[in-house]
């Protein structure tokens, strides 16, 4: 599948990519974010949420898991963060049933920790610190990311 790269110069560049990846969305898509911490995947995530049109405050599930909000078109979206879970079973109980919804936008950090129990990525972006700055790695791995991913190049990804 396709793979592209980012470099992002600091957390402006890295909520920019944001934007462009909600702006790339022509139907629902799950995107699981990795990186260590602190590589911005929450900022990424706010910045894509917001590009949706989500007009709440956009928290971070750090500790709720789960955040679900509305984008203006009326799609579901979710943000997850599984890095607090030491089990994919302790998933369970959330109800993840909604993430299967083929218009929702799903966010999932730390997908690594929800193996099994989570919907495939259509998208998998690996973010990491790069001299001062950061970098992007995007890999399609399904139809709908490489849609995205061709909308992307054509937006001009570096």
């Amino acid at each position: 599948m396709t793979e592209t790269h980012w470099e992002l110069a600091d957390e402006d560049a890295t909520r920019t990519l944001g934007a462009r990846l909600a702006a790339a969305l022509d139907s629902g898509l799950v995107i699981y974010l990795r990186g260590e911490l602190g590589a911005g995947k929450t900022s990424l995530a706010r910045a894509l949420l917001t590009e949706l049109g989500v007009g709440e405050r956009i928290k971070s599930p750090t500790y709720s898991l789960v955040e679900g909000y509305r984008a203006k078109d009326g799609r579901a979206a979710w943000h997850l963060d599984l890095y607090r879970i030491a089990d994919p079973g302790e998933l369970e109980w959330l109800g993840l049933d909604a993430l299967a919804e083929p218009a929702a936008v799903v966010l999932v950090e730390w997908p690594e920790r929800g193996r099994g129990a989570l919907p495939g990525p259509d998208l998998d972006v690996h973010l990491g610190y790069r001299g001062l700055g950061r970098h992007a790695r995007l890999q399609a791995k399904t139809v709908r990311g490489e849609r995205v991913m061709a909308s992307l190049d054509r937006a001009g990804a570096t």
